[in-house]
């Protein structure tokens, strides 16, 4: 079985680089261990923006900041749990990530997951989601994987009694019948979207939707088919999910298997990163459901 860094050795990627894939690949192992036994009850406080924390989003987010600490080739941190970029030493790589996206989900014992986006930059600020070397999530569910993107190509790893292996090469997204609907109270508001939704339901889409942008996002990646929408709305008119810690590493997950993602107007990934906390709209998934969601929005 290849193991993830013998599989990044082989890509022919730089030492540096290697070491930083490698040290978030190790940060989810430690994440996925403490998860089985860490509790699921709320932290008592709010992320910047608001949001009420569970006692793993903090831990998390500490379990891989420790990690990424130790790799002298990362110089920068953003995580979705703190309000300011992190400088954390003199290396030329820049890790943006959300710790564990889909929290609510965990006393429920749903799926969830993390994000990651690596970049070469001395800040976020001003950078695009094409200027990303690599992307990857991680899904805690039954099995604990890591989908990685680089600029040739999706990968999918599983950790085993080795460690993470190769399970899935060369992951394509193309076209069929699955729908991952979020913010369905839009529909209340903007008929375009109603529209939308009537579609995929007379053409019999198949509904798959857990709530958790990862599991949802790798389900489609994983399945080679589907779309995942969420609109704006009058609570979020900007958009729910953040551009720099969900949107644009998603984005460059699904361009590089072969789909599409979109603003409604606009490729996810030309997007410039005005500020940490900023929100965006995403249609996301096959090339031909990305370019219906812009013809019925628009």
């Amino acid at each position: 079985m290849k193991t993830f860094c013998k599989f990044l050795e082989e890509k022919g990627l730089s030492e540096d680089l290697r070491s930083v894939l490698c040290s978030l690949k190790d940060s989810v192992k430690v994440v996925a261990e403490r998860i089985k036994t860490a509790e699921t009850c709320k932290a008592g406080t709010d992320n910047e923006y608001g949001e009420e924390q569970m006692k793993l989003d903090v831990l998390a987010d500490q379990l891989i900041q420790v990690e990424c600490e130790k790799n002298s080739a990362i110089g920068l941190l953003a995580s979705e749990e703190q309000p300011n970029e992190i400088k954390i030493g003199e290396g030329k790589f820049a890790v943006a990530y959300d710790p564990l996206d889909g929290s609510s989900l965990i006393d429920v014992n749903l799926a969830v997951g993390t994000i990651f986006a690596v970049y070469e930059a001395t800040s976020f600020i001003g950078v695009k989601g094409d200027e990303q070397v690599a992307s990857m999530i991680a899904v805690y569910g039954p099995r604990t994987t890591i989908v990685l993107a680089l600029e040739d190509g999706v990968n999918e790893f599983t950790l085993t009694d080795e460690g993470f292996c190769l399970s899935k090469e060369a992951i394509t997204v193309g076209e069929g019948k699955m729908f991952a609907p979020g913010n369905l109270r839009a529909c209340s508001e903007n008929l375009k979207y109603l529209d939308l939704m009537t579609f995929w339901t007379r053409a019999e889409y198949t509904l798959r939707y857990s709530g958790g942008m990862v599991p949802d996002i790798n389900q489609i990646l994983i399945k080679g088919k589907g779309i995942f929408s969420y609109p704006s709305h009058s609570k979020y008119p900007d958009g729910k999910l953040r551009l720099l810690f969900e949107c644009a590493p998603m984005a460059f997950l699904m361009e590089k298997a072969g789909g599409a993602a979109t603003d409604g107007f606009k490729r996810i990934l030309e997007k410039k990163v005005e500020k940490l906390e900023q929100r965006t709209p995403i249609f996301i998934g096959s090339k031909e459901e990305v370019d219906r969601c812009e013809k019925y929005l628009n």
